[in-house]
């Protein structure tokens, strides 16, 4: 089996979308979950996330709509975004990041519209997933600690968004670029192209 490290924070409509499209991947590729933190890498980084830059906020919004519709996927937006990416990070660790119960999570974020930040909104999530003592999962330190990790691996491995698949040592960011990935799945030489593997090691011209 070949095991994929698929990172992401639930804050991402990108990340919804191409986890629905991850369950085409070829029977001996397996997901480990990977929850972190979106905001660290922006502040590792000193930019700025799609949310903070009005016009762009914007785009990103339709364009999230746009490419569900295209795709067949239901979505429904949030509330309002950006949302506490905390609590559903955190128990999705606690949850051992089972692939389901993250789905359900996503599915409960960007298919039902839901709020998570609203006290009724995690109630309901909490149902969903029939979870007793969420809140005292969350604030679990090896939970807290594992999050940290996570994120701080990501930086570690030079991740600059979100979602990130890695696959070894090759990584493939955005949602966007999901048939990419399925391409080197199928042919992980894919690479060694002459010029393929030429950019890899490209001169900055200014």
């Amino acid at each position: 089996m070949r095991t994929l490290e698929w990172y992401f924070d639930f804050l991402s409509g990108f990340a919804y979308l191409q986890l629905k499209q991850l369950k085409d991947l070829p029977e001996d590729v397996s997901i480990s979950f990977r929850p972190m933190l979106f905001a660290g890498l922006l502040q590792h980084h000193e930019t700025k996330g799609p949310a903070q830059i009005p016009r762009k906020r914007v785009f990103t919004y339709r364009h999230w709509n746009w490419q569900a519709k295209e795709a067949g996927i239901p979505f429904r937006m949030p509330p309002n975004h950006p949302f506490p990416p905390l609590p559903p990070l955190r128990l999705a660790i606690a949850l051992n990041n089972d692939g389901d119960a993250i789905e359900t999570i996503f599915d409960h974020i960007w298919k039902d519209g839901e709020d998570v930040g609203d006290p009724d909104g995690w109630a309901r999530l909490i149902e969903k997933l029939g979870v007793e003592d969420a809140d005292t999962l969350i604030d679990d330190q090896e939970v807290k600690d594992q999050l940290r990790e996570n994120t701080e691996s990501a930086v570690e491995l030079g991740l600059f968004g979100v979602p990130t698949a890695l696959i070894g040592d090759q990584l493939f960011w955005g949602q966007d670029s999901t048939s990419m990935l399925m391409a080197y799945l199928d042919n992980p030489d894919m690479f060694k192209d002459p010029e393929m593997a030429r950019v890899e090691d490209l001169p900055r011209g200014i």
